[in-house]
């Protein structure tokens, strides 16, 4: 399903609004949609990062962790064949 919008843009951004869905092929409608999802699905991920760091500064890894994974990582270069 899709809602048609109204959206007030200055004569520079539908110069290159046009400029932008001519070298694509394609429609000023398509355009902003890729620019819209491209530009909330940036946010999101960003609200990702976020929440990770939140969490982590509430939960950091422990000494044991550190460890385990410092001891991991030393195995698997060791196992490479350089």
């Amino acid at each position: 399903m899709r809602t048609q919008t109204m959206v007030q843009l200055t004569d520079r951004l539908v110069r290159l609004l046009d400029r932008r869905a001519a070298s694509e092929g394609t429609s000023r409608s398509q355009v902003i949609r890729e620019v819209v999802e491209a530009h909330l699905a940036h946010d999101e991920a960003q609200q990702r990062v976020a929440r990770f760091h939140e969490a982590y500064e509430r939960w950091p890894e422990t000494d044991e962790e550190l460890s385990t994974a410092a001891a991991s990582a030393r195995a698997l270069v060791e196992e490479e064949p350089w």
